[in-house]
């Protein structure tokens, strides 16, 4: 495939002009890398073993300042590649293809990662160890998944489902609960699931029966969520009542997959986890397909994009509606579990933290693809991850700033790259015969 796609009208129109926000991201991100490359100074030592592997690989050690001058180097040709497609943008019609876009963006994003990465652990005495890291932002990332792919789900059918971190808290509340009351996380895992689907059969009530602003109503049932779970984890789960109602005793425990689980680096990460990341990868997989290759999935889009049409061949646009954002809400809740149940941890007041909204970035930087959700995700989870081990590495750097990173290369992300992405059109508009 052609690296630019020509769009050179034949009518003499005025060409639009081409969008400089990534070649300026990725001049941040060389300028950024030009910076640690200057400063950095002695080795960097890699671990690529995790303690529940068989098979031991010996670390790995690197100069940081050559590989951080490489890491520079292929950062610095894909600005200038950009900046050059721009021009030739402006002056023919010609841009870059999505794929090439894409494989610009990989190159510049992991340069600059493992970048910083080599940067805080030049000359330090601990390891960078990437096994675990990669299994933290499994970890990490779980429940951000499950709550980007139910926004993809419901925003497709037309409902913006702003009540994802309310979905992922009660989710957590019920999974403890049930969980705890009853002796079995699996009761609890099931629970999880309902407690979501609640809260999105509030969403289709309001919004979808009644009609009233989406966005509004999504705020509301967050604000509900957390006095709801805030109240009754203060009158359950505490005092005497909390070793019966919110006890870290029944979780989940991690299935270890044989062969799978010894595969080097990776194979700790993705194949030693408890059942609900195992049941992500199957959610991912499924939505995929059924989005974009069954009935189902085309009903869905249709009443999301063009609901008229969708009811003018049959399709009942708001009960099609109605039972996906339910669906999506139950997927949320499903997700939230991993706080409490997956984690091993008690419920405690807010836990989903903002979980929700970063997951709505995370959909809208995949740009309403459940892959590309996916994608996000995992980019926020893995610098949440990498901000962790910092401290490990280089205690120089202030707590409160490596917080920060997660965050700031969310707003980058979003910022830089999602110019192009178009929401179903049909989305926060009421239907009404």
């Amino acid at each position: 495939m052609s690296a630019v796609t020509a769009h050179t009208p034949e009518t003499g129109e005025v060409l639009k002009k081409a969008s400089w926000k990534l070649p300026i991201t990725f001049g941040l991100a060389t300028l950024l890398l030009l910076v640690m490359a200057l400063k950095a100074e002695g080795d960097a030592r890699i671990r690529l073993n995790s303690g529940a592997q068989a098979y031991r690989l010996p670390d790995w050690t690197v100069n940081a300042p050559v590989y951080l001058w490489v890491f520079l180097v292929l950062a610095l040709a894909a600005t200038a590649y950009s900046v050059y497609a721009n021009i030739q943008h402006n002056k023919t019609g010609l841009e870059l293809s999505g794929r090439t876009t894409a494989l610009l963006s990989l190159v510049v994003g992991l340069a600059t990662v493992f970048g910083f990465l080599l940067f805080a652990g030049a000359g330090s005495s601990g390891a960078i160890t990437l096994t675990a890291a990669l299994g933290s932002t499994v970890a990490i990332s779980t429940p951000l998944i499950f709550g980007s792919l139910s926004g993809v789900m419901s925003e497709h059918a037309g409902v913006v489902n702003i009540a994802i971190e309310g979905d992922l808290l009660v989710g957590a509340f019920a999974g403890i609960l049930v969980a705890s009351y009853f002796h079995s996380a699996w009761l609890g895992l099931l629970a999880a699931p309902f407690a979501g689907a609640f809260l999105g059969c509030l969403l289709a009530l309001i919004s979808v029966k009644y009609g009233v602003d989406q966005i509004i109503t999504g705020v509301v049932l967050n604000v509900l969520a957390l006095g709801l779970t805030s109240f009754f984890s203060g009158s359950l789960m505490t005092g005497e009542g909390q070793a019966v109602f919110n006890t870290n005793k029944y979780t989940l425990h991690p299935i270890k997959i044989p062969g799978l689980a010894e595969i080097p680096v990776i194979g700790p990460a993705l194949f030693n986890q408890t059942i609900i990341v195992y049941v992500m990868y199957v959610v991912v997989v499924v939505l995929t397909i059924m989005l974009y290759r069954s009935r189902w999935g085309l009903r869905m889009r249709a009443v999301g994009e063009h609901p008229k049409a969708a009811d003018t061949v049959g399709i009942k646009v708001n009960r099609t509606r109605a039972r996906n954002a339910i669906l999506a809400s139950a997927i949320a809740g499903f997700g939230g579990a991993f706080f409490t149940l997956g984690s091993g941890l008690a419920f405690t007041e807010n836990i989903s933290a903002g979980n929700g909204y970063i997951a709505l970035a995370a959909m809208i930087l995949g740009k309403w693809h459940p892959l590309g959700a996916l994608a996000a995700s995992l980019m926020f989870g893995f610098a949440t991850s990498v901000a962790q081990m910092m401290p490990n590495l280089n205690g120089a750097i202030p707590s409160s700033l490596l917080n920060m990173i997660p965050y700031v290369i969310t707003i980058i992300a979003v910022a830089g790259f999602v110019g192009k992405s178009r929401p179903p059109a049909a989305e926060n508009i009421p239907y009404v015969k």
